[in-house]
C-alpha cells in the first residue's frame, strides 16, 4: 500500500503564524503560532520532514477560517474536524477523544481526564505525556488541561505556559488567584 505524502499550509491569524498538515484521511499536524512563517514551517517540517506544500481541501479550509476565528477570540468549536491520527498509541487515542469534549472556556486536570477513562490516579502521567506528544494542539484542546488544583501545567508549543496561559485567556479563562476574601488595611 502506498504512503501518501501529507501536504501542509502555513497562515497567519492575530495570534501569529500557524502551520497545518493532512492526509486523505484527515489533519495529521497542527503548528500553534509563532511570529514568522518561516518559523512555523521550519517547526512543522521538523516533525513531517517528507510534507509537501499544497493546495487545501475544503475541510482544510474550513479549519483555517475556525483557527482565524479562535485567535480573535472566537468561540470555536473543533469537536468535528476529521483527524488522521494513525501511528499513535491506542490510549493517547482514547485520551485525545476525551480532551476533544472538552469544550470552549472550560478545563479539566491530567487526573479527571484519566479518571474519566476509567483509568486510575497514576495514569494522569500517561494523560500528560499524550499532551505534550499531541500533533494537533489546539484541534485537540490540550491547553484545557491543567495540572493537579488547577494550577497550569506544561505546554510544549512555543512560547510554553506563556502560550497556554494566553490561549485560555481567549476562551475566558482566569487562572490568577482569586482576590482576597478580606479587605487589607492598607499598612
Amino acid at each position: 500500500m502506498a504512503q501518501t505524502i501529507p501536504h501542509y499550509l502555513i497562515f497567519e491569524t492575530a495570534g501569529g503564524f500557524c502551520g497545518i498538515a493532512w492526509s486523505d484521511a484527515g489533519i495529521v499536524r497542527f503548528q500553534l503560532p509563532t511570529k514568522t512563517a518561516e518559523a512555523t514551517e521550519r517547526l512543522l517540517l521538523r516533525r513531517l520532514p517528507d510534507a509537501e506544500a499544497g493546495a487545501p481541501t475544503p475541510g482544510v479550509l474550513e479549519t483555517v477560517a475556525a483557527v482565524k476565528r479562535y485567535f480573535q477570540g472566537e468561540e470555536t468549536d473543533f469537536s468535528g474536524v476529521e483527524l488522521d491520527l494513525a501511528g499513535q498509541d491506542a490510549f493517547f487515542r482514547e485520551i485525545y477523544a476525551a480532551a476533544r469534549r472538552i469544550g470552549w472556556g472550560r478545563t479539566t486536570t491530567y487526573g479527571a481526564l484519566a479518571k474519566e477513562l476509567g483509568a486510575g490516579p497514576e495514569a494522569a502521567r500517561d494523560v500528560g505525556q499524550a499532551m505534550a506528544k499531541n500533533p494537533v494542539a489546539l484541534i485537540i484542546p490540550c491547553h484545557r488541561v491543567l495540572a493537579a488544583g488547577g494550577k497550569i501545567g506544561g505546554f510544549s508549543a512555543p512560547g510554553g505556559s506563556t502560550s497556554k496561559t494566553r490561549m485560555l485567556e481567549l476562551e475566558g479563562v482566569n487562572l490568577a488567584p482569586p482576590p482576597p476574601a478580606q479587605q487589607s488595611l492598607g499598612f
